[in-house]
């Protein structure tokens, strides 16, 4: 297939991308590692033994950076309907997690423990069609909210990739519902032309809030 100008022109920016090549040296899978690095400086999100959950983690970037920081006696479980290698110290799940064997084989990974920080960096496959894609990106991460206030222990943390545009302050609302705290933070290895944001949710309110 002949490729377009948008393509190409993306595929120009991709290979001189700082964050590329800087992941290509480091070991990366994907360049998204430095965004949970540099959230990770800022917030203090790991340590040593944390039991943390990855939803849809392919290619394994996030996975790579959350088993280097909770070590050998922390729990990295990764999640995503698409194959992947698990990288070292990583269980990985392949499948749905809204599926009822899915969460079957989760429930065995935790083996009893709580879980400490939930993680997603998913976005739709893009269509191109703004409104649409907007629209699938929002519910994946409404869908990995809903995941976390269901997993996480009262006193733990949420953090996931949001777009700017419908339905997004609708989505800060419901943030801020579930969690007494909620920060957004756009890492510097996001570009700046991308509408993308990370927002962090820090202590679930419980049924009573």
């Amino acid at each position: 297939m002949k490729r377009t100008k948008t393509s190409k022109a993306w595929m120009r920016e991709h290979i001189n991308d700082p964050y590329v090549k800087l992941a290509k040296q480091e070991g990366y899978r994907s360049r998204a590692a430095f965004k949970l690095l540099d959230i990770d400086e800022r917030d203090n999100l790991f340590r040593s033994g944390m039991v943390v959950v990855d939803l849809g983690a392919t290619p394994g970037g996030w996975s790579q950076v959350v088993a280097q920081k909770v070590g050998s006696s922390g729990k990295v479980i990764a999640l995503d309907i698409l194959e992947m290698s698990p990288p070292a110290g990583v269980t990985f799940i392949q499948g749905d997690f809204r599926e009822d064997a899915v969460l079957a084989q989760l429930a065995d990974a935790l083996q009893g423990k709580q879980v400490d920080l939930v993680i997603s960096d998913m976005s739709p496959n893009i269509s191109g069609i703004g409104l649409s894609d907007q629209a699938r990106s929002m519910h994946l991460v409404e869908l990995a909210m809903d995941f976390a206030v269901n997993y996480l222990k009262p006193e733990g943390v949420f953090l996931a990739k949001v777009f700017q545009g419908v339905g997004f302050e609708e989505f800060v609302q419901t943030m801020r519902a579930n969690f007494k705290q909620v920060q957004t933070r756009k890492p510097k290895a996001s570009r700046d032309r991308s509408s993308e944001l990370y927002l962090l949710g820090k202590e679930l309110k419980g049924e009573s809030a």
